[in-house]
């Protein structure tokens, strides 16, 4: 079996190696550090070192391709041989309601080490995992859209009566996909009202503009999901936007029954490999604060978690996802959890 080595083991061998301290051939390492890291630092030995830099990068490539994807900022911190391994540059904060059985993860990123090894940008990472959300429910699980509420307000920074721009991410016809422009269809738009008739029109005082999009993907529209963002952003001049997208997992048990919040913004398709342009502060020039549920998982995090390993996994299974077989009804479900929670804040004077 062979070795596994952070970056900083890595370098400490190449410096030995520099001086010829070790033979590469009696060397068996795999690099499992990001591509971006490993660039960073290979790149000074591509010149007397080539041959070793072309057998690292490829053992690399290979990890990258047979690596489980996640969304999750909290699975990220949880790859790191467990979670009770400490990060340099990065917080975790854990409570936990025994009555309603809804526990919190905050993982909060403040260096860029911390961002570089977890895979993430700096900021603050909320993650409520509810066991009991994919369970059927009349009332579409109030409790939880209540919390959600709570700290959606917590990520907002006390900002007091905003014009609100929701965006739900995905594609409508493709079912797991489909959660942000469901949610969208659910969420109670105010902006129109508000500049016909007055805040009066609400009932409530505190009431802010509310506008929402559906903006599709590529295939449909022909145009990237950030350039429409961008249009209706300096357009309209929102003070806030906030991004609703389905996300992918690690872990099967996480599947509708995590919400995570993130004031870093979202890089769309990221989880399954399809990145897309990011949709951020620095992008937009407007707060951004993402929320996602998992509704995918990678066919090798299920053979993973049953065999402890993905060295045998057949090629045909690599970059397939897997999702819940009643995913229609639960998507259905999420939607109305979650638009309940915006229109608690911006719609029903809690904001």
């Amino acid at each position: 079996m062979p070795g596994i080595y952070d970056i900083v083991s890595l370098k400490s061998w190449f410096l030995k190696a520099r001086h010829g301290g070790f033979s590469w051939k009696h060397t068996d390492i795999i690099v499992i550090e990001s591509m971006t890291s490993v660039n960073t630092y290979f790149h000074f030995f591509r010149g007397k070192y080539t041959e070793i830099y072309h057998d690292i990068w490829k053992g690399a490539d290979d990890m990258e391709r047979m690596r489980v994807r996640t969304d999750l900022a909290l699975e990220a911190k949880e790859s790191f041989s467990g979670s009770d391994v400490e990060v340099h540059g990065v917080v975790v904060e854990e409570e936990y309601d025994k009555e309603q059985n809804l526990r919190l993860t905050r993982v909060r990123i403040e260096s860029e080490r911390g961002a570089r090894e977890m895979g993430k940008p700096i900021g603050t990472y909320l993650t409520l995992e509810a066991p009991g959300m994919a369970s059927p429910d009349e009332d579409y699980h109030r409790e939880i859209s209540e919390k959600l509420a709570e700290y959606l307000k917590e990520l907002m920074g006390g900002q007091k009566n905003p014009s609100v721009l929701v965006v739900g991410l995905g594609n409508r016809d493709v079912t797991p996909d489909a959660l942000g422009p469901k949610m969208v269809s659910n969420l109670l738009i105010t902006r129109h009202l508000i500049r016909e008739y007055g805040r009066e029109v609400m009932g409530v005082g505190d009431c802010c503009e509310i506008s929402g999009l559906a903006p599709g993907v590529m295939a449909q529209t022909g145009m990237e999901t950030s350039e429409i963002i961008k249009g209706v952003v300096q357009e309209i001049s929102p003070d806030l936007l906030i991004v609703i997208d389905a996300l992918a997992a690690r872990s099967t048990r996480r599947l509708c029954r995590t919400i995570q919040l993130t004031d870093t913004g979202i890089q769309p398709g990221s989880g399954v490999g399809n990145h897309r342009a990011a949709l951020t502060k620095e992008t937009l020039g407007i707060p951004v604060i993402a929320i996602g549920v998992p509704t995918v998982v990678e066919a090798a995090a299920i053979i993973y978690d049953a065999q402890g390993n993905c060295e045998q996994m057949p090629p045909h299974l690599n970059g397939m996802f897997v999702t819940p077989k009643n995913i229609d009804e639960l998507i259905k479900q999420l939607s109305f959890t979650l638009s309940e929670a915006l229109n608690m804040v911006f719609a029903h004077g809690e904001c």
